[in-house]
């Protein structure tokens, strides 16, 4: 699931990708990882409901999400189409921003899971679609990307469509649980979302897509089986081997809600950049949605699907946007041949 302007390979001789004009691929990525995402919540409910818990549930995700990216790696690695680099090669500054990009990979799932299991769904993802604000302001700060008028009417069309779609599932007949350390865990999974969309443009550029989406995937899967032994919740992570029917659902999340969007959407954030990708993430609720009225019985009204169109306008504003002139600054992904 790589654009093919975006090669992630670690070559020799690094290419120069403008972002003058973004490949129109870098947007049908980042949305088809968004829709891929948008599974999770639904998912998370069918695991929880046949008896798991969220340590365990986001350990079994990241461990077969990881098992499948290192088969997709070794299969490009045999074919050629990707070199694998170092770590010891790389310098300090690569090393420490792949590694925090890990870090936040671990705490945004375990933060959004557990506060899926404390506050209503609705709720948790209101809080934390407030990251595609957060990376802009940051970007601007940073000095990175412009927040120019377009990119500015694309945020807001696009947070007003979430709120649109998300908001109208908070019953305001009493069943929003309102729990501080829900929704504290909620907007953490914001900003660890956002540190890890504005580091991962090009702090580490020279690890292919592929092997950075692999270690992140590896610090989760280590950092949630560390958490739920000192805990005491090892058996959250033994649980799907003494209810094997749970297992074809956590192999269909770790492959189709992890490893698949994890990949696309590091792509797409090289492609594309920060700003971009996480206005274009916001289509990931109206999946959500859906996917609830589909599966769950929940019914969609018509705010929703104003919403759900205001989010896929802003996603055309963007690409419109795309073909004119934009001054950011290049950014250095690694080429291939």
């Amino acid at each position: 699931m790589s654009s093919p302007t975006l090669r992630p390979t670690a070559s020799v001789s690094p290419v120069v990708a403008s972002s003058t004009h973004p490949p129109l691929a870098g947007f049908g990525i980042v949305l088809g990882a968004a829709a891929l995402f948008g599974t999770l919540g639904p998912l998370a409910r069918f695991a929880y409901d046949a008896g798991m818990e969220p340590a365990g549930f986001v350990a079994w995700r990241a461990l077969i999400g990881l098992a499948g990216t290192s088969a997709y790696v070794a299969w490009r690695v045999r074919r050629g189409s990707t070199r694998l680099v170092r770590l010891g090669d790389l310098g300090a500054r690569t090393r420490t921003l792949l590694l925090l990009a890990a870090i936040m990979g671990f705490t945004l799932n375990l933060s959004m899971f557990i506060a899926f299991d404390r506050i209503t769904v609705a709720l948790a993802l209101l809080g934390f679609y407030t990251y595609p604000a957060m990376v802009a302001v940051a970007n601007v700060v940073l000095g990175r990307e412009r927040l120019d008028g377009t990119r500015a009417l694309a945020l807001g069309l696009a947070i007003a469509g979430m709120i649109a779609v998300v908001a109208s599932q908070l019953d305001p007949a009493g069943a929003i649980r309102l729990d501080a350390i829900g929704i504290g865990l909620a907007l953490g999974a914001a900003v660890s979302q956002t540190v890890f969309v504005v580091i991962s443009r090009d702090g580490y550029s020279e690890v292919p897509t592929e092997q950075a989406m692999a270690i992140v995937l590896l610090v989760t899967l280590l950092g949630s089986v560390g958490l739920a032994l000192l805990t005491g919740a090892l058996p959250s992570l033994t649980y799907p081997l003494t209810a094997p029917d749970v297992l074809p659902l956590l192999l269909f999340t770790g492959i189709v809600a992890a490893a698949i969007p994890s990949l696309g959407f590091l792509d797409g954030i090289r492609a594309i950049g920060g700003t971009r990708a996480g206005i274009l993430m916001l289509f990931e609720p109206v999946v959500g949605v859906a996917l609830a009225a589909w599966l769950l019985g929940e019914a969609l009204v018509p705010v929703q699907l104003v919403g759900a169109a205001a989010i896929l306008a802003a996603a055309l504003v963007l690409q419109r946007s795309a073909r004119g002139t934009d001054t950011d600054r290049p950014t250095i992904v690694p080429g291939g041949p």
